[in-house]
């Protein structure tokens, strides 16, 4: 699928040279995109995918280099003992803890997304879920986790199995005062659901602090999570801001 092509069907490949390819491009215009919304907090947050290959590597944003400037051929593949396998970069032990769990616990689950936004973060602060104020807070209704202490930067194997563990089968988990997790079997589905559940961390701070938020009732949130909360939906509202990434920055496909 071409920058200027519209096609709302997800890719099928004819070579895993292609399909990496593309999984490559999708995690570079992501992490452009975490940096356009605001989402990067120094060296903080990172994204990944599987190789589609190799399915016990992972490619993931280097350490220290702005968001806003990765391109394809920045991005660096890691083994399953957290070395760097290809790509001229370092990583470090907490993106290694934290996706490398991820991907052990969850076989499926093709890319992670984590960083530190502002209202992920308030919110995971005050020990509660998200919860269904509004249609698109419904793709998270029963499918999500929550990590409900804090001991500390994740750096071991440990902790990245609490975390894990905490997220279950879930799409995102909260991790108190911490911030947001999300998966997906797409980078494009990973990085929308982060997206979503950021806004409706936002819209339900901003409703709570207005007053006393009306919440959906739960026959409504799940019919309304049925039709919204399913991979594809995750996959399809990605689209639009990759497109408009790649016009906007597409050296990013360099």
């Amino acid at each position: 699928m071409t920058a200027r092509s519209i096609d709302l069907v997800p890719p099928t490949f004819d070579s895993v040279e292609d399909e990496r390819r593309h999984r490559k491009e999708r995690l570079a215009a992501s992490l452009r995109l975490f940096a356009s919304f605001g989402y990067e907090d120094g060296v903080a947050g990172h994204i990944s995918t599987r190789d589609p290959e190799h399915q016990d590597c992972f490619w993931i944003n280097p350490v220290g280099m702005p968001f806003s400037l990765i391109r394809v051929s920045d991005l660096i593949l890691v083994d399953d003992r957290g070395e760097v396998v290809a790509g001229d970069h370092e990583t470090h032990e907490a993106p290694f803890s934290i996706h490398s769990a991820v991907y052990r616990a969850r076989k499926g689950a093709q890319a992670v997304a984590h960083s530190h936004s502002i209202h992920g973060r308030a919110l995971s602060s005050l020990g509660v879920p998200v919860e269904p104020y509004t249609q698109d807070a419904c793709a998270f209704f029963n499918d999500q986790g929550y990590l409900d202490d804090y001991t500390g930067v994740v750096l071991d194997e440990a902790e990245g199995k609490r975390l894990a563990d905490a997220l279950g089968e879930a799409k995102g988990v909260i991790l108190r005062n911490h911030g947001l997790l999300t998966v997906g079997e797409s980078v494009d589905a990973a990085t929308w659901w982060f997206i979503s559940m950021e806004r409706s961390c936002q819209a339900q701070l901003l409703a709570e602090a207005a007053g006393n938020p009306v919440r959906i009732d739960e026959e409504n949130a799940a019919r309304t999570h049925k039709q919204l909360g399913g991979e594809f939906v995750g996959w399809l509202n990605f689209q639009p801001l990759y497109r408009q990434m790649v016009h906007l920055q597409p050296d990013l496909l360099d």
